[in-house]
């Protein structure tokens, strides 16, 4: 699953968030704050795993959930060397702005 085709979804997004303020969070704690099934959120939570968003560990009959920081790192890169770029063409196009 494409990351950011995971993130796409206003719930997903909203989980991650939850996790970024909480740190970790049970399955049940992640559900509780929605209003919507527990599958629902299970399916989304399922998603966020596959793309490597999250990380899903075990405790006793828990599922507990945390964001993936090396995944984000790799996206937080990505949009600075995007962002890199674009100051490029927008330096560039002053360059020649200036020169007419």
């Amino acid at each position: 699953m494409d990351k950011f085709h995971a993130l796409a979804d206003p719930t997903r997004r909203k989980i991650i968030e939850l996790l970024a303020r909480n740190g970790e969070l049970s399955a049940t704690d992640i559900c509780d704050e929605f209003h919507v099934t527990h599958p629902a959120i299970s399916q989304h939570l399922k998603i966020l795993r596959e793309a490597d968003l999250v990380r899903m560990e075990k405790r006793a009959q828990q599922r507990i959930y945390r964001i993936n920081p090396e995944t984000m790192l790799e996206m937080e890169e990505w949009a600075r060397q995007m962002t890199e770029l674009w100051n490029q063409h927008f330096d560039a196009l002053d360059t020649l702005l200036q020169v007419e």
